[in-house]
């Protein structure tokens, strides 16, 4: 489904967990995806809609799933991960009626999530097993995994943790989260030889051992208000480092997440909201 032929009007859902936000799209009828283009003219927040992904949601593809769906980033690359996404997902069904249960399985690109209903406008989303070995994540040029990777970076040193989420991800501690270097790191980190994928770059400030502060610069959206994959990324390193419990709260700029991930290699649960904010027609 590309931009020139696109079946207008375009009936579509805008909707956002905490302040990450996404277009969503039904296209359990067998309609096709949206291309690239298609997606950054949808996600363009003067030309289009606006937004930082858009979602796809197509019929299940396995057993005892309830629906599948893709996801996008806003210059069109496509995404493989997405916790705040998952969320709406599942709060897009509740809202289509599609659900007989509060507890249920949806299929991503990367794997299927156990979903939760928790409360209103919450949602509980089982993210998977956090991968570190490097070449899984992927990370070059080093053999074993650490807790933190020293990298050169035009002349800086920048140390960081890595670990993947069903998406690379970079974890960089700081001291104070307001002035951290986002969008100039952010960019380096993501052409950095040692991320063949590139990189979502995570910037994490610890309040407390339940508390932490985190702000990310997206692949293909640059710094979002909320990252769910990002969260439980920044809070499984720092999890790994003895810096934080088992249980922590995540705070970004758009809200806050909760991140469980009770013992090591089990699975991680990110919860937090998810909301309809309005339907919509795009006319093209």
């Amino acid at each position: 489904m590309g931009v020139e032929s696109v079946r207008c009007p375009l009936h579509f859902t805008k909707m956002q967990g905490a302040g990450n936000d996404f277009v969503v799209l039904d296209l359990r009828d067998g309609t096709p995806p949206p291309d690239a283009a298609l997606v950054a003219w949808l996600a363009d927040r003067h030309f289009g809609i606006g937004c930082d992904q858009v979602i796809a949601i197509e019929p299940p593809r396995g057993v005892g799933v309830v629906a599948a769906y893709r996801i996008w980033n806003a210059d069109g690359s496509a995404a493989q991960q997405c916790g705040n996404g998952a969320r709406c997902v599942a709060a897009w069904l509740v809202r289509d009626g599609s659900l007989a249960d509060e507890h249920f399985l949806i299929d991503s690109p990367v794997q299927a999530h156990s979903v939760r209903c928790i409360g209103k406008d919450e949602y509980a989303v089982e993210m998977g097993l956090p991968v570190f070995e490097p070449e899984r994540i992927p990370l070059s040029g080093f053999p074993n995994a650490c807790a933190e990777y020293v990298l050169s970076l035009q002349g800086e040193v920048l140390r960081c943790g890595a670990v993947s989420m069903g998406n690379p991800h970079a974890v960089v501690e700081v001291d104070l989260i307001d002035v951290a270097p986002v969008e100039r790191i952010g960019p380096l980190l993501q052409q950095h030889v040692a991320f063949p994928e590139s990189v979502n770059v995570g910037f994490v400030q610890v309040i407390d051992p339940g508390l932490v502060r985190l702000r990310v610069y997206e692949r293909g959206a640059g710094e979002t208000l909320a990252c769910g994959s990002g969260a439980c990324a920044a809070a499984v390193v720092l999890m790994q480092r003895g810096r934080v419990g088992r249980d922590v709260r995540v705070v970004l700029p758009g809200g806050t997440l909760r991140v469980q991930w009770p013992v090591s290699g089990g699975p991680v649960t990110l919860s937090g909201p998810a909301r309809c904010v309005f339907d919509g027609v795009w006319y093209g």
